[in-house]
């Protein structure tokens, strides 16, 4: 008599979700790791073109996110049970690195987890996602061989932080940073880091102020700078940047008046001497201080690149300097924490610029460095920030010296 045929499982559709969802974060990992994409820019492309409901594209953008920051963490976590962990092509490492990203820092439950990412990677890798994994989740808790691997970053940049902040701030630094990112929506809808909204609120601008924002894209601190009664020149050389803060301008209703759009290179631009009374130079940077929001960043960086970013802030301050009105400002900003690119720039320019009378920030969350102040990440749960106000003495103030 024959045997009736076994009826398969039938698999629920968070099932067929959890699936679709760990494939689309694989491609994105695959596209940053092989292919050098920015994991903001390569993920929301592949996200709105998925089809997936808005939780598991919540859930993708977690995994990929979060794969990228902690990839060292994770190569650490599977390389142990691998005979010849050099030998693992790309595709089979960014399979397990993204079940071990959700055996050890998502939370996921070990079986789930394991079934779910093995059933999901390519058939031919199955076998080893499915060993390896469980040696994985049977390992946990670790103890880590070193602060850098159980932070996931680089050697360097561990030392260089702790040698700018000190071992204790540095760590809590990197820790803050390995948060994901809170959204924050101004009043106006605007959604911004609290960060950078308190560097907008800190350039102190008045209604009727003429104030040009040099490094303007995407808009964020030059929109805030309207809503404060000033009239602003949104400044930026690429093409793609200006037509990013066109749609910010008019997704607030903001009339080309009051913010007006100019394609312009800030080491040479094309404005008079003495034309504005306040310049906001919110400089190109390492972006050390945004980890939370760029997790590939710590692995392009280098030291070398800091040097290269350092000889062009200090280019752009000069031009913003020539372009103040005397009485009037300069702000210089960035979402960084290395100190040649905050307590550095600040030394250089009292070196070079000595008439420039410094206009101290010190109010909570803001702590004093040089004659500027920074933010860190741990102190109030925001990207890190730096901020140096400083003021080009007036007419009367020259003469009277």
């Amino acid at each position: 008599m024959t045997e009736p045929a076994k009826k398969k499982p039938v698999r629920k559709p968070s099932d067929v979700a959890g699936v679709a969802a760990r494939q689309l974060a694989a491609e994105a990992l695959l596209r940053i790791e092989r292919d050098g994409a920015y994991a903001n820019i390569v993920l929301s492309p592949l996200l709105d073109s998925s089809g997936l409901e808005q939780r598991d594209k919540g859930f993708v953008t977690e995994l990929v996110y979060g794969t990228t920051r902690m990839r060292r963490s994770c190569d650490w976590l599977v390389d142990r049970f691998l005979p010849d962990p050099e030998r693992v092509d790309l595709v089979a490492r960014t399979w397990l690195r993204l079940g071990a990203f959700q055996l050890a820092f998502l939370g996921t439950p070990p079986h789930a987890a394991v079934s779910a990412t093995v059933e999901a990677a390519p058939k031919k890798i199955g076998g080893l996602c499915n060993a390896v994994l469980r040696k994985v989740a049977t390992s946990l808790p670790v103890v880590w061989p070193s602060d850098e691997v159980r932070l996931s970053q680089p050697d360097w940049l561990v030392a260089r932080l702790s040698e700018d902040l000190g071992s204790e701030r540095a760590i809590a630094a990197l820790e803050a940073m390995n948060e994901a990112a809170s959204v924050t929506t101004r009043d106006d809808g605007y959604i911004q880091d609290e960060g950078s909204q308190l560097v907008a609120a800190a350039v102190d601008a008045e209604p009727g102020d003429l104030i040009l924002d040099m490094c303007a894209a995407p808009g964020g601190k030059a929109t805030a700078l309207v809503s404060e009664g000033a009239v602003v020149v949104a400044a930026d050389m690429r093409p793609s940047r200006l037509t990013l803060l066109s749609s910010n301008r008019d997704r607030l209703d903001i009339s080309s008046t009051d913010m007006h759009i100019v394609g312009a290179d800030g080491t040479s631009p094309p404005f008079r001497s003495n034309s504005f009374d306040r310049v906001l130079l919110d400089s190109p940077c390492s972006g050390l201080g945004a980890l939370r929001r760029r997790p590939d960043a710590r692995w392009r960086i280098t030291q070398n690149d800091i040097d290269t970013l350092v000889e062009i802030q200090r280019r752009l301050f000069a031009q913003a300097v020539d372009l103040v009105r005397p009485g009037g400002e300069v702000v210089y900003s960035v979402c960084t924490i290395t100190s040649p690119e905050t307590l550095g720039l600040d030394e250089w320019a009292a070196k070079n610029y000595p008439h420039l009378v410094a206009r101290p920030l010190e109010v909570d969350p803001w702590t004093t460095l040089g004659r500027g102040a920074i933010l860190l990440p741990q102190d109030a749960g925001t990207d890190g920030m730096y901020i140096l106000r400083l003021r080009v003495p007036g007419n009367e103030e020259v003469a009277n010296q």
